[in-house]
């Protein structure tokens, strides 16, 4: 829409359509369009009418408000408030019954910083992990009331900046692997050292955890001596087809070469 302002009637309704887009929340332009109509001082007419045109639209300007910009917002996922879950006084104690199930189905519990990774990152990571470890962001004051009358009490000493946990049910040396392997890929050794560690109670430091991650599994263990006690027959029956042997001698014969081995 538009209007000519040639004379004082004109004049009023464009000053009313100025006020019709005070109202309005997308800004318009005005265009001045040269009066067809001859007055009798145009010169002056003008620049009255353009000062109070103008001034009325800074008046429009300053009341109508720019189309909202999008707010750059952080992708929380990885800390576990993209939906609101450990926000609200509900999610906070979800969040901490999660903690304290895989507390106690946990062998061991560690702890890596966990500033500076991306949320495609903390992906590709879970995904390397054993079977029966769980990785997550815990807030530190969660985290202590998850550990309150469990044997991790002790980690309480670690609960120091943001903090990533693994809960590990069995595969310690299978997780720690998979961290070191992510630290080589994404250039993060220097910065992101396993922290420490908690196993039946008591805390390691990163040196710690690595040694432990060292040692055979339960599962390796298992097969270990499963596999010893399946020698026995085996010698046993080898002993026992020796001639002139007594089955008494021939079973004891049979445990000392089991024992040596």
């Amino acid at each position: 829409r538009g209007c000519v302002v040639d004379n004082k009637q004109s004049l009023i309704h464009c000053v009313e359509l100025v006020r019709l887009l005070l109202s309005t929340t997308q800004p318009r332009l005005l265009h001045f369009i040269p009066s067809p109509h001859p007055t009798p001082h145009p010169i002056n007419l003008t620049m009255k009418q353009s000062f109070l045109l103008l001034g009325l639209v800074a008046t429009a300007s300053a009341f109508t408000s720019p189309a909202p910009r999008p707010v750059a917002t952080s992708n929380t996922a990885l800390f576990g408030g993209a939906r609101g879950g450990a926000t609200t006084l509900e999610g906070k104690k979800a969040r901490v019954a999660t903690v304290k199930e895989l507390l106690d189905k946990s062998e061991m519990v560690i702890t890596v910083p966990a500033g500076g990774i991306t949320v495609s990152q903390a992906q590709s990571l879970r995904r390397s992990l054993p079977q029966g470890t769980t990785m997550m962001v815990v807030k530190n004051k969660l985290m202590s009331r998850a550990i309150e009358g469990t044997t991790y009490e002790p980690v309480g000493e670690m609960l120091k900046g943001a903090n990533m946990w693994f809960f590990i049910e069995e595969d310690i040396g299978g997780t720690v692997k998979s961290w070191n392997s992510f630290l080589k890929d994404n250039g993060k050794r220097e910065t992101h050292t396993i922290l420490g560690g908690n196993i039946e109670g008591t805390n390691y430091d990163s040196e710690g955890v690595e040694a432990i991650s060292k040692l055979p599994s339960k599962l390796e263990l298992i097969a270990q001596i499963a596999g010893s006690i399946n020698a026995v027959p085996t010698k046993l029956a080898r002993v026992v087809k020796a001639p002139g042997m007594k089955v008494a001698r021939a079973i004891k014969l049979a445990g000392e070469e089991v024992n040596k081995e």
